[in-house]
């Protein structure tokens, strides 16, 4: 008769295999629900998923930004915050600009690529990539959270294309600590895929009501949030574990990184919310401005790690001053926009403030 060890690991054997087929059936329901709403392009042999709006008229030297998602999440976030007031940009106040908005590899409907792909610098190469390919030749990127340290490395990997930066309440230095532990699990070799395509996802989709609200909090999270986003594609096995190692390893990337963030000289607006409470803005934003020479600092006040969101008009008034400084033909020099002069005022006040 079979011993009691090797029922009980036949009986665990049964259900992490009926987990997993339950995960992959979601996973499918959540693709049908909610389709992608973009075209694909291969970079080194990536598949990347991404959306162009392009105005009419648009030709190359007119304004370019490229949006880079932070983690959990997939370009339909900046999408849903920022798309419309920026296609919507009147004629007065210069320009219209072309945005692309993309899915980071291994999240939405961009494939993973390598191993190292959790690699800030190595998702960088590839949205590098899709923007030459694009036939875009200078722009401005905005990169939140995670994608802060997307925007960071194009930065530092190709000054002469990403003309000018925006950070918004991003992730950009180590941070004492660690990570939640569920992201470290999912990050682990072999444990790792079995945690995530089992247990996981049927966790995560539990605590997440609460964890969007932690990360819009003090304001609350706009309605139907959730849906607009398709947060159910995060729970897919395989964009669960890129999101976990993405996060778990994060930490040390940044902390090597971070030495040659005196080498980024573009204008960058770095964006944070006084309460945040995902990333430190002591640590993350005010280290960007004492570490990057063109850089100014906006505290928002009663605001969380969602700017972007909740404080859309101020957010919007630094990505036009960064445009009218790396497009200064487009006309959106009334936002705002500082001049070589200021610019150096504000840099020197602000990274004085982040170093009391």
């Amino acid at each position: 008769m079979p011993t009691l060890a090797l029922v009980l690991l036949s009986a665990l054997a049964l259900l992490l295999s009926g987990l997993a087929l339950l995960a992959d059936m979601r996973g499918r329901e959540a693709e049908e629900r909610y389709p992608p709403i973009g075209t694909f392009a291969e970079i080194d042999g990536v598949r990347l998923h991404y959306l162009d709006i392009r105005p009419e008229g648009w030709r190359e030297g007119d304004p370019a930004l490229v949006f880079v998602h932070g983690a959990s999440a997939n370009l339909r976030d900046p999408h849903m915050a920022l798309a419309g007031p920026l296609s919507d940009w009147p004629a007065a106040k210069g320009k219209a600009a072309r945005l692309v908005f993309v899915d980071r590899p291994g999240h939405g409907y961009s494939q993973r690529g390598g191993e190292d792909m959790y690699r800030p610098a190595a998702q960088a190469a590839l949205i590098a990539g899709l923007t030459d390919s694009l036939g875009i030749e200078r722009v401005v990127a905005v990169g939140h959270s995670w994608g802060g340290a997307v925007v960071a490395q194009l930065a530092l990997a190709r000054a002469d294309l990403f003309a000018g930066l925006v950070f918004l309440a991003p992730a950009t230095h180590p941070w004492p600590g660690g990570t939640n532990w569920y992201y470290d699990a999912a990050a682990m070799p072999v444990a790792g895929t079995v945690f995530s395509h089992t247990l996981a996802p049927f966790g995560a989709a539990l605590v997440a009501p609460k964890a969007i609200e932690g990360i819009f909090r003090p304001a609350e999270a706009p309605e139907n949030y959730a849906e607009r986003l398709g947060l159910p594609l995060l729970f897919r096995p395989q964009t669960f574990r890129a999101n976990a190692r993405d996060v778990a390893f994060l930490k040390g990337e940044v902390e090597a990184a971070s030495m040659r963030y005196g080498e980024i000289t573009q204008p960058a607006a770095v964006i944070t919310g006084e309460t945040d409470s995902v990333v430190y803005p002591h640590i993350h934003s005010h280290g960007l401005v004492r570490d990057l020479p063109n850089a100014w600092l906006v505290t928002l006040e009663r605001a969380g790690h969602m700017p972007h969101h909740t404080r859309t008009d101020a957010v919007l008034m630094e990505i036009g001053k960064v445009v009218a400084m790396v497009f200064p033909e487009a006309g959106w020099s009334d936002e705002g926009a500082r001049n070589a002069n200021e610019t150096t005022e504000a840099v020197s006040s602000n990274a004085a403030a982040a170093s009391d």
